[in-house]
């Protein structure tokens, strides 16, 4: 594991409100490449596995309508109590899966964090 993925996730966990659980995925593969949850019986690389799915069906919704020049940059879920964010690396490689509790969570200051990392994640993985 890279010291940035490392650092990226403890980054999360201390300055996310109500975090959840983080995975880092490659969008071809669905390879993970980083994860961690804050309880043991949620598993953020088996979310991840699943919001691949919702992410390959936004980019072909792209192509079916031919919108030219439109990339996926992010799909928030919101459930009764958790709000799960897909965030797509700026080469549309990688994404970034957070689940937060929606009671605690503070989305400016998460997609704030978010935004600053999947900058970085494109080049560093």
């Amino acid at each position: 594991m890279s010291d940035f993925l490392k650092q990226f996730g403890e980054d999360l966990k201390k300055n996310v409100p109500g975090f959840i659980a983080v995975s880092v995925a490659e969008i071809k593969s669905g390879m993970s490449y980083y994860s961690q949850s804050a309880f043991s019986d949620f598993d953020p690389e088996l979310a991840s596995a699943y919001n691949l799915e919702v992410v390959k069906a936004e980019m072909n919704a792209i192509r079916a309508l031919k919108l030219q020049g439109q990339v996926v940059d992010n799909v928030m879920i919101t459930l009764t109590s958790q709000i799960h964010i897909i965030d797509v690396s700026d080469n549309g490689e990688y994404f970034i899966y957070l689940a937060v509790d929606s009671t605690k969570a503070n989305l400016g200051m998460t997609k704030s964090i978010l935004n600053k990392y999947k900058k970085e994640i494109a080049h560093k993985l």
